[in-house]
């Protein structure tokens, strides 16, 4: 089987009613940034950041995947589908998709402040002051907050690299450093991006889906009917 890379955003969950910081001029959920996701935020407030992620999973319990993640995830009939996602939200895995990287951590756990090894699964939605690590410690969202560094950037960058096809979707790569790993892509193989808005700077050899991920994953397919 041939392999497909994807690296997907907020632009996909976004058509499963998930909002993003991007769509509100710089807020989340009425929230500016440096209050609710951020290592400062969390020394500063930690009750406040947990309230915030609190009702960021029970908004994505109650959200479903919709068609682009649908899509993706039966593709592996065909494919070896790598998924890399900047979302922390599970619909990828809900949809059926069987091998997910979530760059910026992933919603549904928590992790000990004293120990980052230390992960557990989240039980609904809610994460609270008290819950501790095995060793005592608060735990938090496991989550790559704006200034840390960003874990699984070297696998995903390497997986990158050895793509068949690469395909963007529902991103306009403005956040790095996830935003860099189209350039990891092999400069022959065939390179995809679905977005509304066609991303800033030169991407040569690139074909551009100027839709949004459900649709754009429809004009996919049927590219992908046509190539060799």
């Amino acid at each position: 089987m041939k392999r497909l890379v994807v690296l997907t955003g907020a632009g996909i969950s976004a058509e499963s009613g998930l909002t993003t910081f991007r769509d509100a001029g710089g807020l989340w959920e009425g929230h500016r940034i440096e209050d609710v996701a951020t290592p400062d935020a969390w020394r500063r407030n930690p009750e406040r950041v947990l309230d915030f992620y609190n009702q960021r999973r029970k908004a994505a319990l109650e959200a479903q995947p919709n068609d682009a993640h649908r899509l993706l995830a039966e593709l592996e009939a065909r494919f070896d589908v790598v998924i890399i996602t900047q979302n922390v939200d599970d619909l990828h895995e809900r949809a059926g998709s069987t091998r997910v990287i979530h760059l910026h951590g992933k919603l549904f756990e928590s992790r000990s402040t004293l120990d980052p090894s230390l992960i557990y699964p989240i039980r609904g939605w809610e994460l609270k002051l008290g819950d501790r690590c095995e060793r005592g410690s608060q735990l938090r969202p496991n989550i790559v907050w704006f200034g840390e560094a960003v874990p699984l950037m070297e696998t995903a960058a390497s997986l990158a690299s050895t793509a068949d096809i690469f395909l963007v979707v529902g991103t306009s790569l403005v956040v790095y450093p996830a935003a860099g790993l189209v350039d990891y892509a092999p400069r022959h193989v065939p390179r995809y991006i679905i977005d509304p808005k066609a991303p800033e700077g030169h991407y040569p050899g690139v074909h551009f889906i100027q839709q949004k991920a459900t649709t754009g994953m429809r004009e996919f397919l049927s590219l992908l009917e046509n190539t060799p």
